[in-house]
């Protein structure tokens, strides 16, 4: 009888995925989101909102510039575990 915890696990039978916070694809969308969209969408309800008359235009821009803060942190937690993974 053989418990199969105490195997030795063999180098190469398993392959090496990198243990980041967030995957490549994800990282790439966040950023786009952060750096580019929110931003813009923020200065464009801040601009056109109040011509229009909506209503809670300083809450919603507000809430975009935190999504887009929220965002650049996500993707700074993981470009740093990334350089830590890669330098160890």
């Amino acid at each position: 009888m053989t418990d199969e915890n105490t195997k030795p696990k063999t180098a190469g039978t398993e392959p090496t995925v990198p243990d980041w916070l967030i995957p490549s694809r994800v990282y790439d969308i966040l950023k786009w989101l952060g750096l580019i969209v929110l931003p813009a969408l923020a200065v464009f309800v801040s601009t056109v909102g109040p011509a229009w008359g909506w209503p809670h235009v300083d809450a919603i821009v507000t809430t975009l510039n935190a999504l887009g803060i929220f965002a650049g942190a996500l993707i700074g937690v993981s470009a740093i575990k990334q350089r830590l993974d890669l330098a160890a």
